[in-house]
């Protein structure tokens, strides 16, 4: 029973979304703040602990006679027992705390510091990705002088070097958070907060919204990967040219697609909505519906069909007017969206 608690345990000490499997040196210095504060108010606890038992150790109170000294099991004068009070006062109640208190922020402030886009000592302008939250999904833009690409629930950054995000809310506020490469920051609608994060080598990270932003505030999800920059700038590249025109045999997926769903999603070359998610790459990406579906083959026509079934109160409309025909045949058509 003990082994199976602690392994337990110690299985939330990994994963895609543990703070203590730290993957960058932000994140490495939010770890190690946290372990030293649960050391060090661990050990607080424990004396706390061991002082209130020893208040309550039996002690002889037999009454002392005049003129004879005090011993170890016989009770304080009045005058001493007020010393005694004020000692535990001035160090259990000031001076423990403000001891403690200013360890944390001696640590703390140096840590939350390094997370701010601060100017690097070479003096070179770090990559910027620009993430908005809404409800319940993400738009990550990548400004660049050769080309913006937009994408959605899907974000991808260089590895080895640090980036500054710049995030913002578009409905209500939402929250940013990569647990294995840092903080959390809030999205405030109006606002543009900066937050600065570096993956150390390649990898695939959870991030999710960590602000309460409405009913599915669970399924609001986003995909990070880290690449090496060489295929970072290859995957951007990869999405500043218009996509290959598809075959014929699409033909009438993609005129359902220009009836139906061009006013609020863009796809390259045909559409320039912009109240959902960027289409333009959807059949590239790992998930559907911010982390709510895994993208493998019939996930979009899925989704089309279900999606207020799988992720009720979504802004979508339901495709009540489409037939199951025409909406497989949409899903096809859009899953072969990939640069």
């Amino acid at each position: 029973m003990l082994v199976t608690s602690l392994s337990m345990g110690l299985a939330g000490c990994s994963g895609s979304h543990s703070i203590l499997d730290p993957a960058g040196p932000a994140a490495r210095d939010v770890a190690w703040l946290w372990w030293g504060m649960l050391i060090g108010f661990g050990l607080v606890f424990l004396a706390v602990v061991a002082l209130w038992l020893a208040a309550f150790r039996p002690r002889d109170r037999a009454a002392r006679s005049p003129g004879q000294a005090y011993s170890p099991g016989q009770r304080y004068s009045p005058d001493e027992e007020r010393r005694l009070g004020l000692r535990w006062i001035l160090g259990g109640g000031i001076l423990l705390p403000g001891v403690t208190i200013l360890v944390l922020l001696a640590f703390g402030v140096p840590t939350g510091q390094r997370l701010l886009p601060l100017p690097l000592p070479g003096g070179e302008a770090p990559r910027v990705i620009e993430v908005t939250g809404h409800q319940w999904w993400w738009e990550v833009r990548y400004p660049d002088d050769e080309g913006e690409v937009i994408t959605a629930n899907h974000l991808v950054m260089p590895a080895g070097e640090p980036v500054d995000f710049h995030v913002t809310g578009a409905d209500v506020i939402h929250a940013f958070w990569v647990p294995r490469l840092g903080g959390k920051i809030d999205m405030i609608p109006g606002r543009i907060n900066r937050i600065r994060l570096q993956a150390d080598t390649p990898g695939v990270f959870g991030a999710q919204c960590a602000e309460y932003c409405g009913a599915q505030h669970a399924h609001m999800q986003l995909h990070l990967e880290a690449v090496p920059p060489e295929e970072f700038e290859a995957w951007l590249a990869a999405r500043r040219v218009s996509p290959p025109e598809p075959a014929d045999a699409h033909a009438p997926a993609r005129d359902t697609f220009t009836e139906q769903c061009a006013s609020c999603h863009r796809v390259a070359g045909l559409s320039l909505g912009d109240v959902g998610p960027n289409l333009s790459d959807i059949g590239a990406r790992a998930t559907l519906g911010a982390g709510t579906l895994a993208m493998e083959e019939g996930a979009i026509a899925r989704w089309l069909a279900e999606h207020q079934r799988l992720k009720p109160g979504n802004r979508m409309p339901a495709h009540d007017q489409l037939s199951p025909e025409a909406l497989e045949a949409l899903g096809a058509w859009l899953e072969t969206l990939r640069p």
